[in-house]
């Protein structure tokens, strides 16, 4: 019964009126509006699952989850195993209940990862062969078709040639006594064909009077010369009723026969769009899953709003929404809220139990991740005033009855629980010991109100002493200074309160921790305009030692939002930064992607310039080596190639001493526009360290300047190449392949490129001793590869090969001249 109560107190139904709104099929919306409440830790955790995986279907936009089609057949079913005759309407609906349930089934089994939604639609069966029958039987409208017998196919052909007849024959009589005719109109008189034939001239269509207008002016006639084919018409209908009947009997016999696996299509039907409300509602409200925490734990909750005023402020135009933080540690039994009246202490009681509900159902919950809590067995609650005439109750005696009742289902829930661990295996037993209080959460309104000052706040005292022993957690709101000193006696207690604005005279609705509410009864007071003698006369009757408490409260308020300022500015600073090094990193990235295509480019202009120089090298010595050898024309090739080599070789930049960065000092960094200070100088390098803002990072001379614009005047780094001297005659090929420093070339760790350049002036230079020694190395063979590519196009190379094992094998490649 308390049980009860306390959804009502925390306006449970009305959340679950909303949660309903988000269902699709009406059995969704009922289980919503009548959502039960799981008894064990273990059902939660399922229905949380349910919702964070229908939560991940919905998120992905290319599958449709919709129950389109699915509707509630329970009665049906019903009707169905009594033996009675369903409706061609009603079949359809099974039939297409059938067909929804198996596309929803469908998406689940090929989406990866939803363990929770597999095993809920493993066993469901959804009849394919029924529901083509009933296709085939019933059409879109709900009517039997003329294709579900032969028999009711001729019945119905029948009948229309009949209705022709019917007609033909009456359009001649509306031809042929076209006088007598009201209306040149056919029509109905239940199941028969009538003309409609004026009152004056009934004789001259002679027949059945079916109706009459109300005036008296027109007779409904059928004519004597159809009445035998609307008497045969009858008799056509009544065959088609006969046979229809036997075709619905038959669907319905099949209907029945699998009643009961329909029924159970229909509750998992149920329990998926309940999921998916659930899922629904908590996008809806911003929220995040929560997580069940052990005692151990600190209960989490940021940004927490109450759901049903969310509700009211996005469809009722409401007032925006003040979220409350609830941060719990572990050893926390008891909280007193204290603060004045309308500051929100009512409403932070019915949050914190409407979330703890909503986490056992499986909703999400409206709170900043982590949203972390635990499992309340009992949630108990006693808010608002229940004085009672008709029971001669006052408010105190209403309070004191229900917390009674609380207590009882407390102790019973203690026992039921200690009982389930008394009967369990010794290594299964609960962590829980006797004494370990019951996972339940208690919410006290105002507690021991209603009576003498000095009595409630005693008794409030002794009920929550006895509240830390018995609950997980205990949270009441009060007006007794003495509850705010508990904290300060029992480690187990801890003070909140309501924030008050004194200049504004309103509430911010604002929760503080750790700080007790203070009294702004007379300061609001003396606001309002009473007297200020008798505020001061009140000031002196309640003591100085009051005032000074709340000078001191109000001094830990003051602290705390100057804290929270600064940790607001300090989140701001923190918030730039981020963005500022987000920016230094793209343009970092930017100047890095572009020094890589510079040199890029550099590259293929300097192999472009090689290849240029080695085919006029290669002409040079072709015609050198056409017709009579001499050392004039030697010389006049040594010329040609001098010529070649100053002509492409980067020209040498001379030393000019120019400005120079220097540790300590400011420069400006051109490519950023920031100013930066100078750490560390590497002229050999041409870099320079510097650090702006937070950071320090290494850059190029090239990068900087002065903070008058003066520029570091840098050095040209050029490659050292060897002007290829005149090839000497060809050196016989039996020359023995001795080696020496002379006709041997490291080329180890160059590239291709530069390995070419070096290779055309060592074979000028080796020519004489007839053989090449080429050592590349192993690595990844490239290197290699591009040696040979060379030599074999090479027109002084004879002929190549890889050296012996004990010369260095595939690292060494022997080149013969020719």
């Amino acid at each position: 019964m308390i049980y009860k109560e306390t959804l009502n107190l925390l306006e449970w139904p009305r959340l679950c009126q909303q949660l309903a709104t988000f269902a699709s099929t009406k059995m969704g919306a009922t289980a919503a509006r009548n959502l039960p409440i799981p008894t064990s830790l273990e059902e939660s955790q399922e229905l949380l699952e349910q919702t964070k995986e229908i939560y991940r279907l919905e998120q992905n936009l290319e599958i449709k989850w919709t129950f389109e089609g699915i509707t509630d057949v329970g009665d049906s079913l019903t009707r169905a195993t009594l033996k009675g005759i369903l409706s061609g309407q009603e079949l359809l609906n099974i039939a297409t209940t059938l067909a929804g349930m198996r596309r929803l089934r469908r998406i689940i089994e090929d989406y990866e990862e939803l363990p929770t939604l597999t095993e809920l639609i493993a066993d469901i069966r959804t009849y394919p062969d029924l529901e083509k029958t009933i296709h085939h039987c019933i059409d879109e409208a709900g009517k039997v078709a003329d294709r579900a017998s032969p028999k009711l196919g001729e019945i119905r052909q029948n009948l229309k040639e009949n209705r022709e007849r019917i007609y033909q024959k009456l359009q001649n009589i509306m031809q042929q006594k076209g006088g007598a005719i009201q209306e040149t109109v056919i029509t109905q008189r239940g199941d028969r064909f009538v003309l409609p034939v004026k009152a004056g001239q009934k004789e001259q269509i002679p027949g059945i009077i079916h109706d009459t207008s109300g005036t008296g002016g027109t007779f409904y006639i059928e004519p004597n010369s159809v009445v035998q084919m609307g008497n045969k018409r009858r008799q056509y209908l009544r065959q088609e009723e006969r046979e229809e009947e036997a075709i619905l009997r038959q669907l319905t016999e099949q209907v029945a026969e699998v009643a009961e696996d329909l029924e159970y299509l229909l509750a998992i039907a149920t329990i998926l769009d309940l999921a998916t409300a659930r899922s629904r509602y908590s996008f809806w409200l911003g929220g995040n899953a929560p997580r069940f925490i052990e005692n151990k734990e600190t209960i989490t909750l940021r940004q927490l709003h109450h759901p049903l005023l969310v509700w009211q402020e996005r469809h009722e135009q409401g007032s925006p929404v003040v979220p409350i933080n609830v941060q719990i540690n572990p050893d926390i039994r008891v909280i007193a809220i204290t603060g004045p009246n309308t500051g929100g202490k009512t409403v932070t009681l019915k949050t914190v139990g409407l979330v703890a509900l909503m986490a056992k159902v499986g909703l999400f919950v409206p709170a900043k991740e982590p949203v972390e809590l635990p499992w309340f067995e009992q949630i108990l609650a006693d808010i608002g005033d229940e004085q009672s005439i008709e029971q001669n109750l006052s408010t105190f005696s209403g309070h004191i009855r229900r917390i009674v009742r609380i207590l009882e289902a407390l102790e019973q829930g203690q026992r039921s629980r200690e009982q389930g661990a008394g009967s369990r295996e010794q290594g299964a037993v609960l962590s829980e010991t006797p004494h370990t209080p019951h996972p339940s959460l208690i919410l006290l309104d105002e507690v021991g109100a209603g009576t003498d000052p000095a009595e409630g706040s005693a008794l409030a005292i002794a009920l929550l002493h006895h509240l830390a022993d018995q609950a997980r957690l205990t949270i009441a709101t009060t007006h007794y200074g003495e509850l705010k000193a508990l904290k300060y006696e029992d480690s187990r207690f801890e003070n909140a309160s309501v924030e008050f604005d004194d200049r504004t005279l309103s509430p911010t609705y604002r929760l503080l921790w750790g700080i007790p509410g203070r009294s702004n009864a007379l300061s609001i007071a003396q606001r309002l305009g009473l007297d200020g003698e008798i505020v001061e006369e009140a000031k002196t009757r309640i003591g100085g030692l009051s005032q000074d408490v709340n000078d001191v409260i109000a001094g830990l308020e003051a602290q705390r939002r100057q804290q929270e300022e600064k940790a607001q500015e300090a989140q701001k600073l923190l918030q730039e930064t981020e963005k500022f090094y987000t920016e230094v990193t793209e343009k970092a990235t930017a100047l890095q992607q572009r020094e890589q295509d510079l040199k890029r480019y550099q590259e293929l202009e300097v192999q472009k310039a090689i290849a240029e120089a080695k085919e006029e090298i290669a002409q040079v010595i072709r015609n050198l080596q056409k017709g009579k050898k001499s050392s004039q024309k030697a010389q006049q090739a040594t010329e040609a190639i001098s010529n070649i080599g100053q002509r492409q070789l980067p020209k040498k930049a001379k030393a000019t001493v120019s400005y120079q960065p220097k540790v300590g000092e400011k420069i400006r960094l051109s490519n950023l526009g920031q100013t930066a200070e100078v750490l560390d100088v590497a002229p050999e390098d041409e870099e320079v360290m510097v650090r702006f803002g937070l950071m320090k990072m290494t850059i190029s001379f090239n990068e900087i300047e002065s903070l008058d614009g003066q520029k570091v005047e840098t050095k040209a780094k050029q490659k050292k190449q060897a002007v290829t001297p005149p090839p000497s005659p060809p050196k016989p090929k039996d020359v023995p392949t001795i080696r020496t420093s002379k006709n041997t070339i490291d080329i180890r760790g160059s590239r291709v490129a530069e390995a070419e350049a070096d290779l055309e002036n060592a074979i000028a230079q080796a020519t004489e001793s007839g053989i090449l020694w080429i050592i590349h190395g192993k690595g990844t063979g490239k290197l290699r590869q591009g040696v040979h590519e060379f030599l074999k196009r090479h027109p002084q190379i004879a002929r190549f090969e890889l050296a012996e094992q004990k010369e260095g094998g595939s690292g060494v490649t022997l080149a013969y001249f020719k």
